[in-house]
């Protein structure tokens, strides 16, 4: 499964290039990650290039369920495949169902 991201920025050019990546949570918290490139997109990407853009992230699902609200949540670990924290440190997170894909689309 990959979870989606916005790409914001380009951060660094070593090889093979690093990226500042943005997720909001089901509880509208953002979470930033820094990593590099084709961990969120296949895309070439470079300091010209526009963003925001969307990429992805490798994740697992551990847990689905809806709230009272009727919206459908998933718990998600990004440790598991590709060991993905944030700049927190944090590697799971309450997001919206929707939020998921089995192919992000940048990563087609």
């Amino acid at each position: 499964m990959e979870l989606t991201v916005q790409i914001v920025r380009f951060v660094d050019g070593h090889q093979p290039g690093w990226v500042e990546c943005e997720l909001i949570d089901a509880e509208e918290c953002k979470h930033k990650f820094v990593d590099k490139v084709p961990i969120f997109s296949r895309k070439w990407l470079d300091a010209a290039g526009a963003y925001p853009t969307t990429g992805g992230a490798a994740c697992e699902v551990m847990a689905r369920w809806k709230d009272a609200r009727g919206r459908e949540l998933v718990r998600v670990t990004t440790a598991r495949p590709d060991g993905i924290e944030s700049t927190e440190g944090r590697s799971e997170f309450v997001v919206l169902a929707a939020q998921l894909s089995t192919c992000g689309p940048d990563n087609e």
